[in-house]
């Protein structure tokens, strides 16, 4: 604001419930300014998004903007055991990033169902074998994620992904936990569109550099073992040692 450190009086300063300073982040929680000079300030935010050409700028100044117009909550995490207490902490670590990424860029359908009606609009057809299988290795990609949700909850993977991809709804798909087929926005079921669409290219760059390698270290696969004989019963074995 155009104030030296030096030149600052307390009655510049204002007052909070609580304020939490770390080497990266600083949480004013609960804080008292003045609601007109603080709209004013919003405002003035707005503008500079508007008429910047910086990408970057444009990034730094909406989450000015996000962290003056917003509230600060605290969450308390409370449970038995100190175990417990960290399961549900990272529970809510984890709401709280799928929501910021959902605020970003919307939701899409949960469960697999968005990758997997994707694969219905792929229409694009190799010059050749390779490409052919090159595509055809995306389309069964896409519905992996679904395929696994099914299998892991005991259904028929291919059951399952026959009737989404068969459904007319972009929304339909199979909830897991009830087994049960309907629409999934309707049932809470989303996943924010910045985490599919990042999981989707971080695979294919994977799958990128793994063309172009000519070599790969990896574990090798581990043989299962034949279940154990019994122990041995001396002479209860064949009950040869009693009279």
């Amino acid at each position: 604001l155009g104030i030296k450190l030096e030149n600052v009086t307390l009655d510049m300063l204002g007052t909070a419930k609580k304020v939490e300073i770390t080497k990266e982040n600083t949480t004013i929680v609960d804080g008292a300014g003045k609601k007109k000079e603080i709209e004013g300030r919003v405002g003035q935010i707005k503008q500079q998004i508007e008429e910047t050409t910086s990408d970057y700028d444009r990034e730094k100044l909406q989450e000015r903007l996000a962290k003056l117009a917003g509230g600060v909550a605290v969450i308390r995490v409370g449970g038995s055991t100190e175990v417990e207490v960290k399961e549900r902490k990272d529970r809510v670590d984890d709401a709280l990033n799928a929501t910021r990424a959902a605020v970003e860029e919307g939701i899409v359908p949960g469960g697999g169902t968005a990758l997997a009606r994707a694969s219905n609009f792929i229409n694009a057809k190799g010059v050749n074998a390779d490409q052919e299988a090159g595509i055809n290795i995306i389309r069964r990609a896409l519905q992996a994620p679904l395929r696994q949700i099914a299998q892991n909850a005991g259904a028929e993977a291919s059951i399952v992904a026959g009737k989404v991809l068969e459904a007319k709804s972009a929304s339909f798909g199979f909830n897991a936990q009830t087994g049960e087929y309907g629409d999934m926005i309707t049932m809470g079921i989303v996943d924010p569109v910045k985490v599919v669409r990042t999981a989707l290219e971080d695979a294919a760059s994977i799958a990128g550099l793994l063309i172009t390698t000519e070599a790969m270290v990896a574990e090798a696969p581990k043989k299962e073992s034949a279940a154990p004989a019994m122990p041995d019963m001396g002479g209860m074995g064949g009950m040869g040692g009693m009279m």
